[in-house]
């Protein structure tokens, strides 16, 4: 009977799920005629199956603006595109409006945010037409949702009223339980739902926004560069947002766009649950979901514990596994595209409870096109992290338009990372203390001129105790990060073989 009753719950979510999917499309079947600048011969019109839409956007100080066609096959995500749904007037660098009547965008333009203040602006010089077209876009999609989702609460309240006996329970108010609360339903199921467990498309749009704006934020876990991440709650669950400045704007939506790739969900890549920009009435936060990992950074991991030989190598092995299927390209219509992290370090890797490793900061990640074999380089004033750099990217040598220029960078972090978890390995009571990288050779925070002349001139790599030599383990290990580190890059393992070398090893030790 209890197989029933999931099945049944998981039948009505699913329906609710396709719902809000359907709900997010237009079901206009006629094309949409837009005001089109850059369509003279077409006395400045075009067509559309999707959106008419406006934007303006601010590059090095000059303000463009654009009032053009949005067709369906370019929305990012496919059920409604982010392009969609940034507000006029909060953003400094970009900011749009779409529209669903015929010619709606000819007297739209989206107004930016001041440099010198945080008021929000006017929206358009037509400021009622685009409020109008945005109540009503707003409306369409949310009355629809807003009866499906009463209809499935009734159902399935109805439901589980009869199959399920009364309970009594103590009051626990006061503290949300462990196990998320929705029917039983964990953000987990919900995604498998939706991907069918192959990570292909991701939660939709809708979904995401109704999660971020259920989270509670319970402490703050880390700070960088961009913002800062905190322990969430949602219904029960434990999740991490990290929330972006204004001022990285193009870096949230860079790592939400790259987090929802065709085909990237991994158990070895950190997952992803939900992007969402909120507005508090002076800022906007942008935050960026993704699943929980109590043990933290793989950096804060070996700072405080250390491994076994067997630990070190499903550390390793796990890594490895998640920068392969990262690198790698899955041929198909609902392919996956190689991708480059570009920023691979200990800080920016997650230890799981199960002791294995998930990768994650994917702010500056690079995707390879096949077709016009070209890389998609953001513009974005962040560099990786010096210390981790390639020899090739301190010397500026490196091919930008080669992809595999950018795996090969990420192979060379990765063999720092291998000493860094090898140095924690304990054996016998011996083990090192935890140390950074070259931390006997450049200060805390280096310059790349000072790493330049370590890596580049000297030629130096992290020194390799001579105790590894006497340890399978740890020479198998030795002996993958050197070939990760070679000056040379086209010399270094892909990780692919790092992988198998690590898996072959372990395959062994397994049969002893």
């Amino acid at each position: 009977m209890r197989g029933v009753r999931d099945g049944g719950m998981a039948s009505l979510l699913a329906l609710a799920l396709l719902c809000l999917f359907y709900a997010s499309y237009s079901v206009n079947g006629v094309l949409l005629k837009c005001f089109c600048d850059i369509c003279p011969g077409d006395n400045y019109t075009c067509e559309t199956d999707g959106y008419c839409f406006a934007s303006t956007s601010l590059e090095n100080g000059v303000i463009t603006y654009a009032r053009r066609c949005l067709d369906r096959r370019n929305w990012m995500p496919p059920e409604a595109p982010h392009f969609c749904n940034t507000k006029p007037g909060i953003y400094r660098s970009q900011a749009s409006i779409c529209c669903d009547k015929d010619l709606c965008n000819q007297n739209l333009y989206p107004v930016l945010l001041s440099p010198d203040t945080s008021e929000l602006s006017s929206v358009s010089s037509d400021d009622d037409d685009a409020t109008w077209v945005t109540w009503k876009m707003a409306l369409t999609i949310a009355l629809p949702i807003c009866a499906i989702c009463v209809i499935v609460m009734v159902i399935y309240h109805i439901h589980m009223t009869k199959k399920r006996p009364a309970r009594h329970f103590p009051d626990d108010s006061l503290e949300a339980p462990d196990r998320p609360i929705l029917g039983g339903v964990t953000i987990r199921d919900m995604l498998e739902m939706t991907t069918s467990g192959s990570g292909s498309v991701g939660l939709p749009l809708l979904v995401q926004r109704s999660i971020a704006r259920q989270i509670q934020l319970v402490e703050t876990i880390g700070k960088g560069r961009f913002g800062e991440v905190w322990r969430g709650r949602w219904r029960g669950e434990n999740v991490a947002v990290k929330i972006f400045s204004s001022r990285e704007e193009r870096s949230w939506f860079r790592e939400a766009e790259i987090y929802q790739t065709v085909m990237l969900r991994h158990d070895n890549i950190l997952g992803f649950i939900a992007a969402d920009n909120k507005d508090n009435g002076t800022w906007t936060q942008l935050w960026l979901i993704t699943d929980y990992h109590e043990k933290g950074s793989l950096f804060d991991y070996l700072n405080r514990s250390t491994v076994d030989t067997n630990g070190m190598i499903r550390m390793a092995l796990s890594i490895a596994t998640g920068l392969a299927h990262l690198h790698m390209e899955i041929v198909g219509t609902q392919g996956k595209p190689a991708i480059a992290h570009r920023d691979l370090k200990s800080k920016n890797i997650l230890v799981k409870t199960n002791g294995t490793c998930a990768i994650g900061d994917l702010g500056l990640a690079v995707r390879h096109d096949v077709i016009t074999d070209t890389v998609d380089i953001q513009l974005n004033n962040r560099v990786g992290t010096k210390r981790y750099m390639a020899p090739e990217v301190l010397e500026e040598t490196i091919n930008m338009n080669h992809f595999d220029s950018f795996k090969r960078a990420d192979v060379y972090a990765l063999g720092l990372i291998l000493w860094e978890i090898a140095r924690r390995c304990n054996v016998g009571g011996i083990h090192d203390e935890y140390q950074l990288p070259f931390y006997d050779l450049v200060p805390s925070d280096p310059t790349i001129e000072e790493m330049r002349k370590v890596v580049c001139m000297d030629r130096q790599r992290p020194s390799i105790p001579n105790r590894w030599q006497s340890i399978e383990a740890l020479q198998v290990m030795s002996k993958v990060m050197k070939e990760c580190w070679y000056h040379n890059a086209a010399a270094r393992l892909t990780a692919l073989r790092i992988k198998k070398s690590l898996a072959n090893y372990g395959a062994m030790e397994d049969l002893k």
